[in-house]
């Protein structure tokens, strides 16, 4: 019998066949597609990947030119499936017609059940008769991958349409709202702007919290603290009234102190924290995004390790380990790891593994978790950092609790309340293993109840009141997954389109004036765009289609019949749209004050060499200017530089790493980089 066997992509592919083949694979190349043959209980086996999607939607030819077509066509416009590499496409239906079975291997959940049913729908084209598997696997390791190979089941078609859903849906959203956003505000060509059914409501989650921290009012406060002496120690307490709104009423207090004080209160406790849950999608890329690593990043590097038999497949919402993991044997297999092997086996020769459970229970996949032993010298940076932290979470959510001791010691000073809190580990248990954001043990005075102290000096310090703390790009994930935008397989990419397209930049994340302008222009004339409530209830009904209780036609419609009470908001105030966001963009051309006569400085194009530069607005009177980086986008921080003085800009260009700089190219801050250049 001839076997074709269909992975989501090329390295999958290779993998599945050195697992099954036993290492003895024939690598061969056909239409320039490279294909693993090897035998399989005496079967002839061919191991094909793909590049994710072979087919994408798109609408018909006619349907192509921005100024010809009214946005609103697009609606309810026909879909295309058209190849997304014609070459590929027919070396599969190629192989496809030469198979006596085919063996489906793509990931599994709603795009690889996609991925491999669109493949079928090619294969069947010129082999309508084949047999059609499906090989279910969380982990490319030799035991899941035989396994799987030996419990073939159907595909899910259910699973599938939702994918299709979600592919019809997003083509018809984005395209419609981008073309009508471009058009309004005569933004076209390589300059497009846009609009997502997915990232708008996104992107203002990010402007409405800039909105609040512009609206916010400082206000200002003292607080105040003792330096103390006493039980053979010096430390700090404060005064229980942790915010005075008046400096004279502190100063008041401060007088009447006196030096003496007395311990009114003594309190110990002693807690147990539980280890934390399995990672799933969102908290692993939370989890990242504290050490450093981008969501985006993460998931590319998780997908990685996945491939390579590393760790399990990183797309899951389960937070409950599945009993027939093999615990014991994951940590055999860890042994072997560089640096955390040693932990591994302690946590084995515990007399009973008893994992910790999140809220989330699914039967698709388990919790992401390590599945082979690496070192150093495979993997290296970011990605020995991300294995680590898999590795780490895991232990941790089979260790043992940790505790702690608090204690807090109230202070009378004549009448006047301090106090003294702090907190020590006093057993590591699970913070061992997973020791990320762990503080500082605070360590505490040995006093007692009725014993006196000594006031030695006070502290008055002013200070000010906070606005609301900015998205982190982990925080954004975790309110996407409240709210219900996305799904754990494209947060992280929605996010990064929004730095791609000029949104958002920083992390903690700040608006563009484009992205506000964009966001804040859809959230007033057609507010369901922006409202996470629409967006979830779309995502849900893809959940119906997946469990089989709607069918993927009545979704499409019903989502083609909101974006069109949507079209009719916004077609109504077009002019008024376009205004706002090309008001915006002049705004985000702004880049500060001008140093020499404090006008605008100013983003501006010259008109022969169509080179940028920035130039002061009270040109002619002042002629003060700085050149500019020619790619790339040009965003103001609204700070200037310390040593010249200039404003300071970033600029953010595809593929590299964002550029702070101040505009003096004189600056001193600059110096070494003139070395460095002058040297080369």
């Amino acid at each position: 019998m001839k076997t074709l066997v269909v992975s989501e992509k090329k390295n999958a592919a290779k993998r599945i066949a050195e697992l099954l083949g036993d290492g003895k694979v024939e690598e061969t190349k056909s239409g320039g597609v490279e294909l693993f043959k090897f035998k399989l209980n005496g079967d002839e086996m061919t191991s094909v990947g793909l590049r994710g999607h072979i087919l994408k939607v798109d609408f018909p030819e006619e349907f192509s030119n921005w100024q010809e077509t009214p946005p609103v066509a697009l609606i309810n416009a026909e879909i295309l499936k058209v190849p997304t590499l014609k070459t590929l496409v027919a070396e599969l239906k190629k192989q496809g017609k030469k198979a006596d079975e085919v063996i489906i291997a793509t990931d599994y959940d709603r795009e690889g059940e996609l991925i491999g049913s669109d493949a079928v729908h090619e294969i069947q084209s010129v082999n309508p008769d084949v047999p059609i598997k499906r090989a279910r696997f969380s982990a490319l390791t030799k035991t899941e991958i035989r396994d799987a190979f030996s419990n073939l089941g159907p595909l899910s078609e259910n699973l599938a349409h939702a994918g299709e859903a979600r592919q019809d849906i997003d083509l018809i959203w984005g395209a419609t709202l981008t073309r009508f956003i471009s058009l309004a505000s005569t933004r076209l060509g390589r300059q497009f702007l846009s609009v997502g059914r997915v990232q708008s409501p996104t992107l203002g989650l990010v402007v409405e919290r800039e909105v609040e921290r512009k609206a916010f009012v400082v206000e200002t406060y003292w607080q105040l603290d003792g330096i103390f002496d006493g039980a053979g120690s010096r430390f700090e307490a404060g005064h229980k009234t942790e915010r005075f709104s008046s400096k004279e009423e502190v100063e008041a207090i401060i007088k009447s102190l006196g030096k003496e004080g007395t311990v009114v209160g003594a309190k110990k406790t002693s807690r147990s924290t539980k280890p934390p849950a399995p990672f799933n999608t969102t908290s692993f890329l939370t989890a990242a995004a504290s050490v450093g690593v981008s969501p985006a990043n993460a998931m590319r590097i998780a997908e990685g390790l996945y491939m390579k038999g590393l760790t399990s497949y990183p797309r899951v919402d389960n937070t409950v380990y599945p009993p027939s993991l093999g615990l014991r044997d994951i940590l055999e297999t860890l042994k072997a790891a560089e640096e955390v092997g040693p932990l591994a086996d302690e946590i084995n020769k515990q007399d009973k593994l008893v994992p910790t459970r999140g809220k989330k229970q699914a039967t698709d996949h388990p919790p992401i978790h390590p599945t082979g032993a690496a070192t150093k010298t495979r993997i290296t940076g970011n990605d020995w950092k991300i294995y680590e932290l898999i590795v780490r979470r895991f232990l941790a959510t089979l260790a043992q609790p940790s505790q702690a001791e608090s204690g807090r010691f109230d202070i009378d000073v004549n009448g006047e309340p301090f106090f003294i809190r702090g907190r020590r580990v006093t057993n590591e248990g699970w913070l061992k293993y997973y020791p990320y954001g762990q503080k500082k043990d605070d360590i505490l005075p040995d006093l007692a109840k009725g014993d006196n102290v000594e006031l030695v000096e006070t502290k008055l310090e002013e200070k000010q009141t906070l606005p609301p703390a900015r998205y982190s790009q982990g925080a954004l994930i975790q309110k996407m997954e409240e709210l219900g935008l996305g799904t754990k397989a494209t947060r992280h990419n929605i996010i990064q389109n929004l730095y791609e397209r000029s949104y958002m930049h920083s992390d903690p994340i700040i608006p563009t004036e484009l992205g506000m302008a964009v966001s804040s222009s859809l959230k007033k004339h057609a507010p369901d765009i922006s409202s996470p409530e629409m967006t979830a209830k779309l995502e849900a009904s893809m959940d119906d289609i997946a469990a089989g209780d709607i069918t993927r036609d009545k979704v499409v419609d019903k989502s083609r019949d909101l974006l069109s009470k949507v079209m009719d908001e916004l077609i109504a105030k077009q002019e008024e749209v376009g205004t706002e966001i090309r008001t915006g963009i002049k705004e985000g051309k702004t880049v500060g004050k001008c140093p020499k006569c404090d006008a605008e400085l100013r983003v501006i194009r010259a008109k022969k060499s169509k080179k940028r530069f920035v130039g002061c607005s009270g040109y002619p009177d002042c002629s003060n200017s700085y050149p500019l980086p020619q790619f790339g986008d040009v965003l103001p921080l609204g700070s200037i530089c310390d040593d010249c003085g200039s404003p300071k800009i970033k600029v953010i260009s595809k593929g590299k790493r964002p550029w702070e700089l101040c505009l003096d190219p004189n600056c001193v801050t600059k110096e070494a980089y003139r070395k460095k250049t002058k040297k080369k």
